[in-house]
Parts: structure tokens; sequence; C-alpha cells
């Protein structure tokens, strides 16, 4: 196999993922993630390019939403200590 055959088998393999986490995030992930998104079918066809390529993004933020939702958040966007500054923080410069 020469070196491309394998950037494109690499690249199809990629592709391949993200066309399946971009089906398991919109039927199931969405409307977690984003309680407003339920029932909103009409604009999902549109995020699937954005998905297939960013889909470890995709995947990695996901998870870290469920963690929250985990924790006893709900859907509301519970702030961490990581996360979270306020505004008097960023008039400041600390």
């Amino acid at each position: 196999m020469t070196l491309a055959e394998t950037i494109i088998s690499g690249v199809e393999i990629y592709g391949i993922i993200g066309l399946v986490i971009a089906g398991l995030f919109l039927f199931v992930g969405l409307d977690r993630v984003d309680p407003a998104a339920k029932d909103a079918y009409a604009f999902r066809p549109l995020l699937v390019p954005g998905i297939v390529v960013l889909w470890p993004l995709v995947l990695w933020r996901w998870a870290q939403l469920e963690k929250v939702r985990a924790k006893g958040c709900g859907s509301d966007h519970c702030q961490t200590s990581e996360a979270s500054t306020s505004s008097s923080d960023l008039k400041s410069g600390g």
C-alpha cells in the first residue's frame, strides 16, 4: 500500500466514524445537550458536515455535558470552577 492509499484509507475511516457519531448525536444527543433543539428537525441535516469533520470535539463536548448532567445540574448551564469567570474578573483583567 502506498502512502497515498494509506492517507485516503485514514480519511475514509475518519469520515465513517464521523457519520456514525453524527447519526447518534443528531438522534440521541442533541436533545440532551440543547433542550431548545427538541422537535427542531429541519436544521439537523445542516449539522452533519460539521459533525463529521469535528466528531472528536463533538464527542468530547457531549461527554463533558453528560458528566455535568449526571451531577444533577439538569438542563441548566451549571458553572464549573474551572470554566466560570465572572464579569468583574473580565473587567479587572484577572
